[in-house]
């Protein structure tokens, strides 16, 4: 499978006109990190964000955690823990971090916060493609 970057991605792109323009940040210690908030028509139920969105979002900042080890790594699995309601039009806060390589799968715990409390977590599974 050929993977290219575009600027179309939903979670990052800044050409896709739908999409949550996230700009998320990579650390050297193979960590992603990133603040937004999240638009009213996003939602799921009355002003709290839809859940496949907070999906889609932890999915992004864990193969973001990757991008020292690979460009071009793709989600194999992931396990969502909803812990929280999350309020739309409310800064949150996304991090990641690689915490474990084996062979090509590349494990990440994510987190997505709101005001410093985890409201969803993520463990994720990353395919290295190169």
């Amino acid at each position: 499978m050929k993977v290219e970057e575009d600027k179309y991605c939903f979670v990052c792109g800044d050409q896709n006109e739908i999409g949550l323009h996230a700009d998320i940040t990579v650390g050297q210690d193979n960590t992603a990190y990133a603040k937004l908030k999240i638009p009213k028509h996003f939602q799921g139920w009355h002003d709290i964000v839809h859940g496949g969105i907070i999906s889609t979002l932890l999915d992004e900042v864990s193969v973001y955690a990757c991008r020292n080890i690979s460009h071009k790594g793709v989600t194999a699995e992931i396990n969502v823990r909803f812990r929280k309601p999350v309020p739309t039009e409310t800064e949150i806060e996304l991090r990641s971090k690689v915490i474990d390589i084996k062979r090509k799968i590349v494990m990440v715990e994510a987190e997505l916060l709101v005001n410093g409390v985890v409201h969803a977590s993520a463990d994720t599974k990353v395919f290295n493609l190169e």
